[in-house]
């Protein structure tokens, strides 16, 4: 493709600044065409952001002749049934992390496209950030020594009452609690800096009944390598906290995942901070690997089996408390 024209399935919140005008500013892309079931809300982002057309319903948008390629920015619950209308339609597709409910739901989802002959990205866009590219530099690079472990952490306070009543809470339409969408992207940058993870177990319990789902959730992994790690997500904790760190013979590494924070290299009694912001649309640098890839320009590291991947481990860090 010389010129990708997007479409966007669900054009909410996260579509206004974080993703939806990288399609726009990215080289060899437009964005032509958003659909909303709510046509009013459509209509008036299209207006606000310059988009000629318009659909109240994601068969329409799918079907769109002059959309070549498919963003999916729905709630996870709707992911594996839309992905499959985009594959049916032959279509490069987009779809939001979570990649899906399950990893086998991710499974299906890329045997259709597979099937399809068209390829399947997933939107862990912090591969494609000047943040986390330092960060896999560094690790390479030997800057701590080959890494032996690492450790996540993020914490908030527990969410109620009306602040608990979102989506986000809602296994049936998130798959899970908070743990599904915040830690989808710290297990994603794990294999990206480090290599898939061969074995993962853990446990989620809930401590603050304030909802349904789980809200505090530990595990240890083993990565292909040979390092190890572990990550807790607690979500009823008394502050915010959101730090990985790598360790190695020669020091340690810290990077936020979710703020726009510093790199912190530790050597000893030395210490180097490195500010590396990110750009305004947290999107565009991997839409643009996307549309570089479909015009057969370079290549997108964030594809739909790294996004099993990632699902494949919160699976088993979740699987008790599923059961019941």
């Amino acid at each position: 493709m010389d010129h990708v024209r997007w479409g966007i399935v669900g054009c909410g919140n996260v579509t206004e600044v974080k993703s939806g005008p990288g399609f726009q500013k990215a080289d060899g892309a437009s964005l032509v065409a958003v659909m909303r079931r709510d046509r009013e809300k459509a209509e008036d982002y299209a207006r606000r952001h310059g988009v000629p057309r318009v659909h109240d319903t994601a068969e329409a948008l799918i079907d769109d002749a002059d959309v070549d390629a498919v963003y999916i920015a729905t709630p996870p619950s709707s992911h594996l049934d839309l992905a499959l209308r985009v594959a049916a339609a032959r279509k490069p597709c987009l779809v939001e992390k979570p990649m899906a409910m399950t990893h086998a739901e991710c499974v299906r989802m890329n045997g259709a496209f597979r099937g399809a002959g068209v390829p399947l990205f997933v939107a862990y866009y912090r591969r494609a950030l000047p943040r986390f590219l330092e960060v896999r530099r560094l690790l390479d690079s030997g800057a701590i020594g080959p890494v032996t472990d690492v450790h996540v952490r993020v914490s908030e306070r527990l969410a109620k009452g009306e602040a608990a009543a979102g989506w986000r809470f809602d296994p049936a339409v998130a798959g899970a609690g908070l743990f599904l969408d915040l830690a989808s992207h710290c297990l994603d940058v794990l294999d990206f800096l480090l290599g898939p993870i061969a074995d993962a177990s853990g446990f989620a319990v809930n401590t603050g009944g304030a909802y349904s789902a789980e809200d505090v959730t530990s595990g240890s992994f083993r990565f292909s390598r040979g390092m190890v790690g572990t990550g807790t997500w607690n979500f009823n904790a008394d502050r915010s906290m959101d730090a990985i760190r790598f360790t190695g013979p020669r020091g340690d590494l810290l990077t936020p995942v979710f703020t726009d924070g510093d790199i912190v290299v530790r050597r000893g009694r030395h210490e180097e901070v490195l500010s590396i912001r990110n750009p305004p649309h947290v999107h565009q640098p991997l839409i643009q690997t996307i549309v570089d890839e479909l015009g057969g320009r370079g290549r997108c590291q964030s594809t739909g089996e790294s996004g099993a991947r990632a699902s494949w481990v919160m699976d088993r860090l979740l699987e008790g408390y599923r059961r019941g």
